[in-house]
């Protein structure tokens, strides 16, 4: 097969992205298949100094415009597609963060070429590239070769650990030339923050997490009596977000925050891929959902199969019981 294998290196704010580095991880593997060399594209401005840190690619294709000063999926897709005209990688492959989602497939459209979303693998097989992909919230996983080359594989978070695609080796760095449209429809005026909450989830040891088995905003005590007794804090996915039962500061995934406690505790979550970015590197999870296919399980190290509301209070007594046994030993 002929062309690179290309990794794009989504960076914001002075830094690249970690899921940057699980494409790379992936990346290489792909380039070793094909027996090609693996290109990181480094797009944006007075980003040069960041090519240092993408070692496990073989080149860094770095292109510096002060228009590409911040991530518009709409904006790099074109500045990219002038790039994949001109050097006819076989394939693409675009991290899908809330940054630069709608990036690939605004490139695909825009050059008429095969696009394959939410991958966790992508491999060399006899008819061409083969994605592994996830779908419905990982309640789905789908096989697909895509249709030709060049081809655009967005890749979801999870594909590979961070640390497989490091290096510090130090690569080329070739300087190309991009080029943006005058017109563009879409520009980024300011970013707004989000006000800051009554608790910093981040710094919890111990956090309980609850998602729609949680069923009312009236059960929230139950989960805020686990917390008590666990001497940690709760925290949501983004349906109870959504529902303005929890504050924004509360949320955990790929939209919220990324938290990293000594004990995670999972209620009635179904463990879709958005959620699971976020939790995943707790050192101990504990899922509870009902039913016993649920994603969440994959990640967890312990699971309960059972009613949130059934088992939640059985939980808390079990572990006040074992607190009140310790305070009279």
């Amino acid at each position: 097969m002929s062309g690179n294998v290309w990794v794009f290196a989504e960076q914001w704010r002075g830094r690249i992205s970690e899921i940057t580095y699980e494409a790379l991880a992936l990346g290489k593997e792909l380039a070793g298949a094909l027996q090609v060399p693996l290109e990181a594209i480094l797009l944006g401005h007075n980003v040069l100094p960041l090519a240092g840190t993408l070692g496990k690619a073989d080149t860094v294709l770095a292109g510096e415009h002060p228009a590409l000063a911040e991530l518009v999926p709409g904006l790099y897709a074109e500045a990219l597609a002038a790039l994949v005209e001109e050097r006819a990688p076989c394939a693409v492959l675009i991290p899908l963060t809330n940054i630069s989602l709608g990036m690939g497939t605004l490139l695909a459209a825009r050059l008429h070429l095969p696009s394959v979303n939410f991958c966790q693998d992508v491999r060399a097989a006899a008819a061409g590239i083969e994605a592994r992909c996830v779908l419905y919230g990982g309640k789905i996983e789908s096989r697909v070769t895509a249709a030709g080359t060049p081809a655009i594989f967005g890749i979801w978070s999870g594909a590979r650990s961070p640390e497989a695609g490091r290096s510090d080796r130090a690569p080329s760095v070739e300087e190309v030339r991009v080029t943006v449209p005058d017109d563009t429809r879409v520009r980024l005026k300011r970013y707004i923050e989000p006000e800051a909450g009554d608790v910093d989830i981040t710094r919890q040891e111990v956090l309980v997490a609850v998602g729609r088995g949680i069923q009312s905003p009236e059960n929230l005590a139950l989960a805020e009596d686990l917390a008590r007794s666990l001497g940690g804090a709760v925290c949501a996915s983004r349906p109870v977000i959504d529902q303005g039962w929890l504050p924004l500061s509360r949320q955990v995934g790929k939209s919220g925050l990324t938290v990293k406690p000594k004990l995670y505790v999972a209620l009635g979550i179904s463990g879709a891929p958005e959620h699971v970015e976020g939790m995943r590197d707790s050192s101990l999870i504990v899922a509870v959902n009902s039913d016993p296919r649920a994603p969440i399980f994959g990640v967890a190290h312990y699971g309960i199969v059972g009613d949130v509301l059934e088992v939640l209070p059985a939980l808390t007594a079990a572990i006040e019981a074992r607190k009140e046994a310790h305070s009279h030993a």
